[in-house]
């Protein structure tokens, strides 16, 4: 039986007892009659009477057409209270300007019926939002198979988190150096470890998911200071960086690194053949070893590893910073039976591509905290988190320059005889990896 009784039989009983009631003793007895021939409670028929008589102003009380009233305005009061509860939790879902995606709508419907409100008041709240969507259309999200691309999405999304982020010993959540990563490098990066063939799109689509872009390098400082008097090579590459094997072209420079205990002087050398760190040197002094002592340590590591610089084939390119023009690194350059190469003057073109590792090694290593939490206090605080830096450079580091592979797997490539005289050229010191 349907809860509501229909207007006609409400109205037939009043007018029973309109014209009949006078036969009864009292209301209650009235009601109790025509109930019976109306099929409806006693109880009903009675307050419908006196319903009518409030209604004709024979009896105090709250009418029809006002309680009608009260009840309208306590629904709009409930729907105002709800839509605001709503748009409450939408906040930081509406936040972003755009329509979020299916399986963010659904998630967040879900979660307010959890909560308990209506599917029909979310999505009308939605829609006054921008956002459209009927009940029936989340309805059937729910009923069907999701999309291929959202689930390889979701796959991706999560590849890209566990490359980006891992779970400390102390429980809190830290970035990896492959964190680092724009989305070119990210995309190479899956592509060699756990989803080969993955595609450039999903992977932009799955850090903008994340909010995860990158590391970007700012702009640097001059720090080359020519020598008045120094003796100065010639410019041998003249801008070509290019080499046909290992140990054929070394270039090298230095930065600064502040610490609280003051300036750290960072130098490199890089091969130009795999872009590989052959060595490198920290120090608080500017004096010529600075250059001189990475120099010995560079030959020595070619040596070890038995694959020894040849005579009269390696050529040592730096800018015209006064260690670099002093006769004592000019003397060793020449025992070792090494050709010097200088660039010119005030001209960081002329060593584009050791300016690019030393500003990749201030973003990745030096402006993060990757490689050391916490200031730099001294120089060794600046020598930890080199070497750590230097590693993965090394060793895991996509380079774009060599084909998206680390510098050490290209030299262990070259050197089995898997990579052919067809290498990547660099163009511009923008590409330098």
């Amino acid at each position: 039986m349907p809860k509501k009784i229909d207007p006609e039989v409400r109205s037939r009983a009043l007018r029973l007892l309109q014209t009949h009631g006078q036969e009864y003793p009292s209301l209650t007895a009235a009601s109790a009659a025509i109930a019976k021939q109306v099929g409806v409670g006693v109880e009903t028929v009675r307050r419908w009477a006196v319903q009518a008589e409030v209604d004709a102003g024979a009896r105090p009380g709250t009418t029809s057409e006002e309680s009608a009233e009260i009840r309208k305005l306590k629904a709009e009061n409930r729907q105002l209270r709800e839509d605001v509860a709503i748009l409450k939790a939408a906040t930081n879902f509406l936040r972003g300007g755009t329509r979020p995606p299916q399986p963010m709508i659904i998630g967040f419907i879900d979660t307010l019926r959890a909560n308990g409100f209506a599917v029909e008041s979310i999505c009308r709240v939605l829609r006054e939002q921008g956002v459209a969507i009927a009940a029936r259309t989340y309805r059937a999200w729910r009923t069907r198979r999701p999309a291929v691309r959202t689930v390889s999405d979701a796959v991706v999304v999560d590849a890209v988190r566990d490359a980006v982020w891992r779970t400390a010993d102390d429980g809190r959540r830290r970035m990896t150096p492959e964190g680092l990563y724009g989305r070119v490098k990210m995309r190479a990066h899956l592509d060699r470890t756990v989803l080969p063939g993955v595609s450039h799109g999903a992977v932009d689509r799955a850090m903008r998911t994340l909010r995860h872009n990158g590391v970007r390098r700012s702009k640097g400082i001059r720090t080359t200071i020519p020598a008045a008097d120094g003796i100065r090579a010639g410019d041998l590459l003249n801008r070509q960086f290019r080499a046909d094997e290992p140990n054929r072209v070394w270039v090298t420079d230095f930065t600064y690194v502040r610490s609280w205990a003051g300036w750290v002087c960072v130098v490199f050398i890089v091969d130009v053949f795999s872009r590989r760190i052959v060595a490198w040197h920290a120090s608080t002094s500017k004096s010529v070893e600075l250059v001189t002592v990475p120099l010995r340590m560079a030959l020595r590591q070619r040596r070890r590893e038995g694959y020894p610089v040849k005579a009269a084939e390696l050529i040592h390119h730096s800018d015209a910073g006064s260690q670099y023009t002093s006769v004592t690194l000019t003397e060793r350059l020449a025992l070792e039976d090494i050709a010097a190469s200088i660039g010119s003057v005030g001209d960081a073109y002329d060593n584009a591509l050791i300016e690019s590792a030393n500003g990749l090694y201030k973003s990745e290593c030096i402006r993060t905290t990757i490689f050391h939490s916490g200031p730099y206090r001294t120089a060794s605080d600046v020598e930890f988190a080199t070497a750590g830096w230097v590693d993965w450079y090394n060793n895991r580091r996509l380079h774009s320059s060599i084909g998206h592979v680390p510098p050490i797997e290209y030299e262990t490539l070259h050197y089995a005889g898997l990579i052919t005289e067809d290498q990547p050229r660099l163009e511009t010191a923008r590409n330098l990896g």
